[in-house]
């Protein structure tokens, strides 16, 4: 008998052109302020300059897809608080 995933643990897997939706619409949001940027100013070099822009950060988008510990970041809070200490020492006088 076949099995199958769970609906949103489909969605988290989703790629559009090799990269995640958050990323995939962060590029999407750079092609179409590049496009405004194009129609307001509009010469060789910034067109040339745009192209680059866009393809640069398409490959390091790509690039950090498939090697997600170059954007590990840290979590500034533990995952639980404790009072217990944390060194074995004992400071205070009987």
């Amino acid at each position: 008998m076949k099995r199958f995933e769970v609906y949103k643990n489909i969605r988290k897997g989703a790629v559009i052109m090799g990269l995640p939706i958050s990323l995939f619409a962060l590029m999407m949001t750079s092609v179409i302020g590049s496009l405004l940027f194009i129609i307001f100013s509009f010469s060789f070099a910034v067109i040339v300059s745009v192209f680059l822009w866009n393809g640069a950060l398409y490959t390091m988008l790509t690039h950090l897809t498939k090697n997600p510990a170059l954007m590990h970041i840290n979590k500034v809070f533990p995952q639980t608080i404790s009072n217990k200490r944390s060194s074995h020492l004992y400071y205070e006088k009987d």
